[in-house]
């Protein structure tokens, strides 16, 4: 079991990958990477940024948008990578938020801001 499975559903990966035109056998690698650049910040993350949501296998917070962008230059993501490990982190806010009758408030806060999700 990898990180990824805890974070971020396995259909989600799959619709995601679709849309953002990267291998679906890629992409739970790309979401691994980012978390061992993610997991480290946690506590950076706590201080910095509005934490939106938690549970017992995920944190997401609000980062201002470009905020992906910088993610994916260090970890040297081309920008579809980037762009499908964003989507990844956002369709399962997107779900979170349906399961808890949150959709409208993520989707307002989305119009600002991007989530990151950090695997606990």
């Amino acid at each position: 079991m990898t990180e990824t499975d805890d974070l971020i559903e396995g259909q989600i990966l799959l619709l995601t990958a679709a849309k953002a035109s990267v291998p679906p056998e890629r992409l739970p690698d790309l979401v691994d990477r980012a978390q061992t650049l993610l997991a480290p910040r946690r506590e950076r993350y706590r201080r910095e940024f509005e934490r939106a949501y938690t549970d017992a296998d995920r944190e997401m917070f609000l980062v201002n948008w470009g905020h992906w962008d910088d993610l994916g230059e260090e970890l040297e993501l081309t920008e579809r990578e980037t762009a499908a490990v964003r989507r990844a982190h956002e369709e399962q806010v997107r779900r979170i938020g349906r399961r808890q009758d949150r959709e409208g408030e993520f989707e307002t806060a989305f119009e600002i801001r991007e989530p990151v999700l950090i695997g606990r």
